[in-house]
């Protein structure tokens, strides 16, 4: 692995794109951290409908941004390292291709690639209420070596805003990932050690 971990963050048509700013810019503050990014046609969209932001904000933080449609893109390989993927927001679609292996485009062949590597994959569905195929599709993206960290942020840190909830799950990515946080602390780290 070389010294400067890469970690890929795809953003799919899901709703949630406040979880994804939150989490492009913990990785970009990780020290040690270099951020490839691809994101689908539709979270271009979803963008649009829900906030101010572009994919060029994105872009600005990551050392590489990929199209969907780049299938010969280096992420596309098992022997490009990196130390796991997050896709958020994960949209129940990309789930389903995911969970079933299917490469329609570079974001399910790098997650496909990703488990078959078996290197940490976390994919943070927004969607609620879940279906039965919703939970049948975790299931087995979860069987296959994924982690699904659900869109709902906790409360126990008593947030003020829209933004702190966000950070709450862009945190737990980053701790998913073993990867350097100053976003939330874990649970009664504040109070000190040994407590």
């Amino acid at each position: 692995m070389p010294a400067t971990k890469r970690v890929l963050l795809a953003l799919t048509g899901a709703s949630g794109m406040p979880y994804a700013w939150a989490l492009a810019k913990a990785l970009a503050a990780a020290p040690g951290v270099e951020t490839h990014l691809i994101a689908s046609e539709a979270a271009a969209k979803v963008l649009e409908l829900e906030s101010d932001l572009t994919l060029d904000d994105f872009a600005r933080l990551a050392a590489r941004v990929y199209s969907q449609n780049q299938l010969d893109a280096a992420p596309a390989s098992g022997s490009w390292r990196c130390a796991g993927m997050i896709v958020c927001p994960c949209s129940m679609a990309s789930l389903a291709a995911i969970a079933s292996g299917l490469g329609h485009n570079l974001i399910h062949r790098a997650a496909d690639v990703t488990l078959k590597e078996r290197r940490p994959l976390i994919l943070t569905p927004r969607e609620t209420p879940f279906n039965r195929i919703h939970m049948e599709n975790m299931l087995r993206a979860h069987d296959a070596g994924a982690t699904i960290l659900a869109a709902c942020p906790g409360f126990y840190h008593k947030p003020g805003s829209i933004a702190e909830l966000a950070d709450f799950i862009a945190a737990r990515a980053l701790d998913l990932l073993g990867l350097p946080q100053t976003l939330r602390p874990g649970w009664k780290e504040e109070e000190g050690a040994g407590e």
